[in-house]
């Protein structure tokens, strides 16, 4: 098992802990809630330096392809349904990041068959790092409304524009 892959392991096994600690705030600004922003930062730093590594260090598998953008879904979607749950994430938003998430694995799932590979676009990067900064910055302040509301205006956004750029760049694979 590669360093790069142990390190996207370590994430996903921060996910539980950071749930817990979650639980434990209530959605409220105390000790546990900086705790969870805590490891919630750490889990998602562990996703630039696995790519880091597999990239720098020629450790790039197809194990590690497959689960570090699963672990990025993961822990972003576990904050999410969090917030969700507490009324301060709308379930709708929710629903679009999902409804994104499934369609372009779809996708890719569709392109493989056919023997393409559909890399991760600068979008879905972009994608990825506002979310994670986003949700980072919901649980450092909580409760104010307006900033709640310009994060997930954020996240919706770029999750749309991803989405669809991901299907115009790569819609001959959809086609017979």
């Amino acid at each position: 098992m590669t360093t790069a892959t142990k390190f996207t392991l370590a994430r996903v096994a921060m996910i539980p802990v950071y749930l817990a600690t979650m639980y434990l705030s209530h959605g409220e600004a105390n000790a546990w809630m900086y705790v969870s922003l805590g490891i919630f930062i750490l889990a998602s730093l562990t996703d630039t330096l696995d790519g880091y590594i597999a990239r720098h260090y020629n450790q790039v598998t197809d194990f590690g392809k497959f689960l570090d953008p699963l672990a990025d879904k993961l822990l972003t979607l576990a904050a999410m349904c969090m917030f969700c749950q507490w009324n301060v994430f709308p379930a709708w938003a929710l629903m679009v990041v999902l409804a994104r998430e499934f369609a372009v694995s779809g996708l890719r799932m569709v392109a493989s068959g056919k023997g393409n590979v559909i890399a991760a676009g600068w979008s879905g990067k972009i994608k990825t790092a506002s979310t994670m900064v986003g949700l980072c910055v919901m649980m450092a302040v909580p409760g104010i409304p307006v900033l709640n509301w310009i994060v997930i205006t954020v996240i919706v956004a770029t999750t749309l524009y991803s989405g669809v750029e991901y299907f115009v760049q790569n819609w001959t694979c959809l086609k017979n």
